[in-house]
């Protein structure tokens, strides 16, 4: 079911207006039931100035009378012969002006990383022309030699999971046309849940890449001679002599 435009406004005007149920307003305005008491108690909607649907050709006063004779009549939308046929624009999304000076850097990661996406994928995705695409795949754009490719999921021009999306159906063109694709090819066609969840392989540092034979068994351990530990061996305690025993004795004998 169509709702009306500034539909809370319209609730107001309603609720204000006309002895409609709270059920009847909520369900021509897309509102819950309690959330048009709250507008009746001045709890929701405070400072919304009310939008008359039968001046702006929403409703008709026969429409009103009807459902607020008939608590179990729903309103219904004015039919609107100017809508008839009316389509969603196509075409590249909008982008706001604080944003549109990102989009070369965008497309320039997109090119470079994702050289499996069309160019119409990529207008999709970051709300640009094919002209500026085709400019930045041949390097013609005006300034080329200053752009930096920036992941456009986070400069904010589009979500993770459409990038996503458009990788997938680019990877599976491809293997609808059996084409190969190299390793490094394969890699970038990966989405980045995809990616996230495979296993990692163990690798080892360059350091010490000769020494994967190299291991300590219990047997070598065994085989080396142990030497028994004590305190002479451990700190290096010189041997004690007759000549400091007299010295100890000599002082003991001057403190009595």
């Amino acid at each position: 079911m169509n709702k009306p435009i500034m539909a809370k406004a319209t609730a107001v005007w309603l609720v204000d207006n006309t002895t409609l149920s709270f059920k009847q307003i909520g369900d021509f305005c897309g509102l819950h039931e309690l959330e048009v008491q709250g507008i009746a108690d001045g709890d929701v909607a405070q400072g919304v100035k009310g939008f008359d649907p039968i001046v702006n050709n929403q409703l008709t006063q026969d429409e009103i009378t009807k459902a607020e004779g008939d608590p179990a009549h729903k309103l219904k939308l004015k039919f609107n012969a100017a809508a008839v046929g009316e389509e969603k624009r196509r075409g590249p999304r909008y982008t706001p002006l604080s944003k549109r000076q990102d989009r070369p850097a965008s497309i320039l990661w997109l090119v470079k990383f994702h050289p499996e996406l069309t160019d119409g994928q990529i207008a999709k995705l970051v709300g640009t022309t094919k002209p500026t695409i085709q400019t930045i795949r041949e390097r013609t754009h005006w300034n080329i030699n200053n752009i930096q490719p920036i992941d456009p999921v986070a400069l904010g021009l589009c979500r993770q999971t459409e990038l996503d999306t458009a990788v997938q159906k680019a990877n599976a063109r491809k293997a609808k046309d059996g084409s190969v694709m190299t390793d490094d090819e394969r890699m970038k066609l990966v989405s980045t849940e995809s990616s996230l969840g495979m296993g990692t392989e163990p690798r080892m540092p360059s350091a010490i890449a000769g020494l994967e034979g190299f291991s300590l068994s219990n047997d070598e351990e065994e085989e080396r001679p142990r030497r028994d530990l004590d305190a002479s061996n451990l700190f290096n305690l010189p041997a004690a002599s007759d000549d400091d025993d007299d010295e100890d004795e000599d002082d003991r004998r001057n403190r009595r």
